[in-house]
């Protein structure tokens, strides 16, 4: 995963024991099969990879763990990566060229 890919949440489970931990660090929490754009991947000083979503932003925090303050990004297996044949932009165009090319008269040769 890199920023600008889209990814679809697979897991927005909060674990009972972290509940208010996770409600105290972030105001706004991901949704289950909601699409999202990577904004930005934080290694985390190598512990676990986070990752800030363009849809969703939260107030930085003091994170002792990695000893700095940062925007609490989501873990990054809560998520897949979307895979599309073309990117959509492409997609519609192409779409649309299927249109116009139906409305387009169909000439029929007559023997």
């Amino acid at each position: 995963m890199k920023a600008g890919d889209k990814v679809i949440c697979i897991n927005d489970k909060i674990d009972p024991e972290k509940s208010a931990e996770i409600r105290q660090d972030f105001e706004i929490w991901i949704t289950r099969d909601k699409e999202y754009t990577i904004r930005e991947i934080l290694d985390n000083n190598g512990i676990v990879a986070g990752v800030l979503l363009e849809e969703v932003h939260n107030f930085p925090k003091f994170f002792k763990l990695i000893n700095r303050f940062q925007e609490p990004a989501f873990a990054q297996w809560r998520f897949r990566k979307l895979k599309y044949a073309d990117t959509p932009a492409e997609a519609k165009s192409e779409v649309e060229e299927l249109i116009e090319e139906l409305k387009e008269p169909v000439k029929i040769e007559r023997k």
